[in-house]
């Protein structure tokens, strides 16, 4: 059977850790899960956070893929900025990697995303 590879946003991260949901995407052979670098730096910036959990979010994170920022997302990140002036900066970050690696996006928050054209939300 094919893996799916998924992007996933940081809300669906965030699910997994305190409640477990999202969790059959998470620890199943099928999915390959990719994340992009402002998840990362929204999942480990977060005040308040304690080591403990630190090093749990990073040690999930390693089982995962990440999608370093490069020219061309960067490039479309722009573009998407210009053209959707409401969509939040790292919601047009993730938009940006999703389009660009052609991979779906799976976030709660679709209605951040619905506008932006040729963007494959999971699930819809």
């Amino acid at each position: 059977m094919a893996k799916i590879s998924v992007l996933v946003d940081t809300d669906i991260v965030i699910d997994y850790f305190n409640t477990g949901r999202f969790s059959a995407l998470f620890d199943s052979p099928r999915f390959i899960v990719y994340y992009s670098t402002v998840t990362k730096k929204e999942l480990l910036t977060k005040p308040g956070l304690r080591e403990t959990e630190r090093e749990a979010i990073e040690a999930e994170l390693r089982r995962c893929r990440l999608v370093p920022i490069s020219e061309a997302i960067a490039s479309r990140y722009s573009h998407l900025r210009h053209r959707y002036s409401s969509l939040d900066k790292g919601d047009a970050l993730i938009a940006a990697t999703a389009l660009v690696k052609r991979l779906p996006l799976l976030t709660r928050n679709k209605r951040h995303y619905r506008m932006v054209q040729g963007i494959d939300l999971f699930g819809e």
